[in-house]
């Protein structure tokens, strides 16, 4: 059950679309929850966060047991990089999203909660339960910084690499989307 250069595996191909489903989807959760105030779905946010954390974690182990796959066709060097570029951008970052969430949420003295299960305790205020005691305020503006400005350079990036997908299938008409989508080429 090994990547080829004309066949990607079913583990890679389903962790690959399971991690772009979870990503996309919490980033319009993150996205609407911050431009309209509405904060009701920061535990289904955070929660699905964790898990996207967990399968991220699984996908760069089997990436690092498989190796990094041949291309589907041949490419510049200049293509060669952009290609190395974007895919450590996309691996750093749906690994940083949900780490700098959880350092922020943590720091804040929020817990951590995952479907209601608690992980980590929460540290209320003595004096007003429904606010937090901070831990760290200077790590929670880290993770809430690294938060931020990742999820617009994740924007960028997932936004690139549709387009690169998309150059591949109709100009370079390699295979390389339908390697993904676990066809032969």
């Amino acid at each position: 059950m090994k990547d080829t250069q004309a066949k990607f595996s079913k583990i890679t191909v389903s962790l690959h679309w399971l991690v772009a489903i979870l990503f996309i989807g919490l980033m319009a959760i993150g996205l609407y929850m911050t431009e309209f105030k509405d904060y009701a779905l920061f535990p289904i946010h955070k929660s699905f966060g964790f898990i996207l954390l967990l399968i991220a974690l699984l996908r760069v182990i089997w990436r690092y047991m498989n190796g990094w796959p041949k291309p589907a066709g041949k490419y510049t060097s200049v293509e060669h990089l952009l290609a190395k570029v974007m895919h450590w951008t996309l691996i750093i970052g749906m690994l940083l999203m949900p780490i700098s969430g959880m350092i922020m949420t943590l720091s804040e003295g929020r817990g951590l909660y995952v479907f209601g299960l608690e992980l980590v305790a929460s540290f209320p205020d003595p004096e007003n339960a429904r606010r937090m005691l901070v831990q760290n305020e200077f790590l929670a503006g880290v993770g809430e910084s690294i938060h931020g400005i990742g999820a617009n350079v994740m924007i960028f990036a997932i936004g690139l690499h549709l387009v690169g997908a998309l150059k591949h299938h109709i100009i370079d008409k390699d295979g390389t989307l339908r390697r993904m989508l676990g066809q032969s080429i």
